[in-house]
């Protein structure tokens, strides 16, 4: 089921935690939804932050120390459990679903830290894909984990 805008609302996929082919077992490769976009994202939180005269608020400073915490509040769902498996076995519908709760307000707070700052969040991370490709040549650090700045010419 596509997730998708309808009269200002998101819709949820039944199978949104669904991580492996039921015929063969085996991992799929995860893909996201195609809706809604980053500026779907955007127009849709910048509606809501009008709606309720925020944008007072909603500063650069204040939306990246927002942001912070919301990450914290990931960090606390994966905090002594050490190491967890792609695809979350053994983690209930309850822990998925607030994981993907914290998740969207990471989001939703990027992207509007970005557009405060202007930053054309899908430009931005295009040209930094591109500058890693140069950083992290394929041929020179396969299966090795080392900053950039360790490898040899």
């Amino acid at each position: 089921v596509q997730e998708g805008i309808n009269d200002g609302e998101l819709k949820t996929s039944r199978n949104k935690f669904t991580t492996h082919n039921s015929k063969t077992e085996q991992p799929q490769r995860f893909t996201f939804s195609p809706e809604p976009t980053m500026e779907d994202i955007r127009r849709m939180q910048a509606e809501f932050t009008d709606e309720r005269d925020w944008n007072q608020f909603h500063q650069p400073r204040n939306l990246l120390l927002a942001m912070v915490g919301e990450v914290g509040e990931v960090s606390e769902l994966f905090q002594w459990r050490g190491e967890v498996a792609e695809g979350l076995p053994g983690w209930t519908e309850s822990e998925r679903e607030q994981l993907a709760h914290e998740l969207s307000d990471v989001m939703i707070y990027l992207v509007e830290l970005a557009e405060k700052c202007r930053v054309d969040l899908p430009q931005a991370v295009l040209r930094k894909m591109a500058l890693n490709k140069l950083k992290y040549p394929a041929s020179k650090v396969h299966g090795s984990a080392k900053k950039y700045t360790e490898y040899k010419d």
